[in-house]
């Protein structure tokens, strides 16, 4: 195996990226406001920069969901138990001891097993459950009067919308605090700032890049 620096985050991927992270801020931000715990903004234009916000953002993973799937980049996403016990033993406490992360990247897979099993949960269940949750909220007004106690029903949903609001920003703090142990913030940050990372290739991986896509490998 040869470790080389390799374009494995496409320009999508990065905006994407970037793009959620700023609505996900925006929505948390105006979140706050709307149940109280936010006085910077007041409650109408929250409400409003909330619902707008979240729009944005449901269309972004509709789009990066068909990118996800026609691109085949969804095997990055595949849980595997593999390492599993060693990577949640690293960030439980071999990172604290300076000790080498046990996971190397390779071309085929460039979430480590943890990472993988962490998005997929997102993405298949604090995701859907905030979209579900959001839009049965917001369209209270069309099945308020044809749902029994739905005044009851509406607050159900709006403690599950919190609650998944919270999960998320949870793991938004996990996520930017991982970035700033095992080596240096600017080091986690460039890859999604550029798109290339260290990767361990196989001879062949090294020379299919290097014949068919030079531009991805340094």
């Amino acid at each position: 195996m040869t470790e080389r620096f390799v374009k494995i985050y496409p320009r999508f991927e990065r905006f994407w990226h970037w793009t959620q992270m700023a609505l996900i801020f925006v929505l948390m931000f105006t979140g706050l406001a709307v149940t109280g715990l936010n006085g910077l903004i007041p409650f109408g234009p929250a409400v409003m920069l909330h619902i707008i916000a979240a729009l944005a953002l449901i269309v972004l993973w509709v789009f990066a969901i068909f990118w996800h799937i026609t691109t085949g980049t969804w095997v990055h996403y595949v849980p595997t138990t593999k390492g599993l016990f060693k990577v949640a033993r690293f960030y439980a406490w071999g990172i604290f001891k300076g000790e080498k992360h046990p996971y190397r990247k390779a071309y085929w897979r460039k979430h480590n097993p943890l990472q993988a099993l962490t998005y997929l949960a997102l993405k298949l269940v604090l995701f859907p459950a905030i979209w579900v949750t959001g839009v049965i909220y917001l369209t209270y007004n069309f099945w308020d009067s044809s749902v029994p106690n739905a005044t009851l029903w509406l607050t159900i949903v709006a403690n599950l919308h919190l609650l998944a609001g919270f999960a998320i920003a949870a793991f938004v703090l996990a996520h930017v605090y991982l970035l700033t142990v095992g080596g240096s913030f600017r080091a986690h940050v460039r890859p999604m700032v550029t798109g290339f990372d260290k990767v361990d290739l196989t001879p062949e991986e090294e020379s299919y890049l290097e014949q068919d896509e030079p531009v991805r490998i340094r």
